[in-house]
């Protein structure tokens, strides 16, 4: 019988996942900015693929409340580990940095935290207010947990009026107890849809496919998505982090990216940014 590791070197990387290191001034200058300010970014936790080329573009996406999340998912390279108060200092931080780089479309991200009652939802909600203060006319995207354990944090995010809200779906339902342990698929799905139903705020979400989802699968998440009111969607390829993660189960060649997205545009969701190295916040602000 073929072993996970016989298996994974059968599953080698196409030329066309194949990402070049960036360097360069524009690069140099964010690191720098962050390593200075003691903020971390989710392109560097979670060693997204797209880093060198937003960083290069001199964007970024914050990671707030922490390097550690509560939960293990099996496709995510953030660590799990020991919890840490909420830093007090934080969104005046992230809000000082994003004007030093005089951010267009700023992304908020967080690890899971269902350590704490609101989930961190005021945090965000902190952040947002601070970032207001400094650039009133930058656009501001949220990026959160499911907040499954505290449902009214939805409530914190929607006063502090975010010009985006996103929350990723991930992958199809059958897949959930194997790629997202301890979220609902139902509980997200009605997330997007609250956030909608109780205000203007725009919403989005994001698939990750090589999990061994089918298209017929896929179809109905694009349709669950425009029932709930879902107007933006980024599709990528899953890249398994480590041995210990997901295997992948397929790699999509691009051609078949314009055929997602062509298919959850037909179910009615009005603008999708599909390919092989997108990601839930791979430019963000373009859309």
């Amino acid at each position: 019988m073929e072993s996970d590791k016989q298996k994974r070197l059968a599953m080698k990387k196409p030329d066309w996942l194949k990402v070049r290191l960036t360097s360069g001034a524009e690069f140099g200058k964010v690191n720098a900015l962050l390593n200075e300010s003691g903020l971390d970014t989710v392109c560097r936790a979670a060693n997204c693929p797209n880093r060198g080329e937003c960083f290069g573009r001199g964007t970024a996406t914050f990671l707030i409340l922490g390097p550690n999340c509560t939960r293990n998912c099996r496709f995510c390279d953030v660590k799990n580990g020991p919890m840490t108060a909420p830093d007090p200092t934080e969104p005046v931080r992230v809000a000082e940095v994003s004007a030093k780089l005089d951010l267009k479309h700023i992304v908020i991200t967080s690890v899971t935290r269902d350590d704490l009652p609101d989930g961190g939802a005021e945090q965000f909600a902190k952040i947002i207010i601070e970032i207001r203060k400094r650039l009133p006319s930058s656009r501001i995207e949220v990026l959160t947990p499911d907040f499954r354990k505290c449902p009214e944090a939805i409530n914190i995010i929607i006063e502090a009026a975010p010009d985006i809200f996103n929350h990723n779906i991930e992958t199809v339902p059958r897949l959930y107890s194997e790629v997202r342990p301890g979220a609902d698929y139902k509980h997200s799905l009605e997330l997007l849809r609250l956030v909608k139903e109780r205000s203007e705020i725009k919403t989005k979400s994001g698939l990750m496919v090589g999990l061994g989802e089918t298209t017929t699968e896929l179809k109905t998440v694009f349709k669950d998505l425009n029932n709930a009111s879902v107007e933006f969607l980024t599709i990528g390829q899953y890249l398994s982090p480590s041995a210990n993660h997901l295997p992948v189960k397929r790699y999509y060649p691009p051609e078949e990216f314009n055929d997602l997205s062509l298919l959850a545009r037909n179910a009615g969701i009005n603008k999708v940014f599909a390919g092989p190295l997108v990601r839930s916040s791979y430019m963000a602000d373009s859309l």
